[in-house]
């Protein structure tokens, strides 16, 4: 069992998706049936998730939320690649056991 999951609307499931494969699914997006991967915890207690949702302008709406952080942000986007490594990073900052980048602390989304 990994990590996280996403899942597009069209059925496809990716375990642990790499940016590359992020990349590739937003990149899959397409209307009427394919408009949205959801990225999501294997671990059903966490309470996070993220989203993008292709819109009828051609735009995309990325959304994250941690509720245990109080965190929650929606932008909207046209670059497929910037929103594949925001994506990365948030994930990367979400906390699980064993997590270099949380237990190390490396990493800063600021920089």
């Amino acid at each position: 069992m990994g990590i996280y999951h996403a899942d597009t609307e069209d059925g496809t499931h990716e375990d642990d998706p790499s940016e590359d494969t992020l990349f590739s699914l937003i990149d899959d997006l397409y209307h009427p049936t394919n408009t949205f991967v959801i990225i999501e915890p294997e671990d059903e207690a966490s309470d996070w998730f993220a989203s993008v949702t292709l819109q009828d302008d051609g735009t995309y709406e990325m959304e994250w939320r941690d509720l245990s952080r109080g965190d929650h942000e929606l932008t909207v986007e046209t670059s497929r690649s910037h929103m594949a490594r925001e994506l990365i990073v948030w994930l990367s900052e979400r906390h699980y056991p064993g997590s270099p980048v949380r237990d190390t602390g490396w990493f800063d989304r600021t920089l």
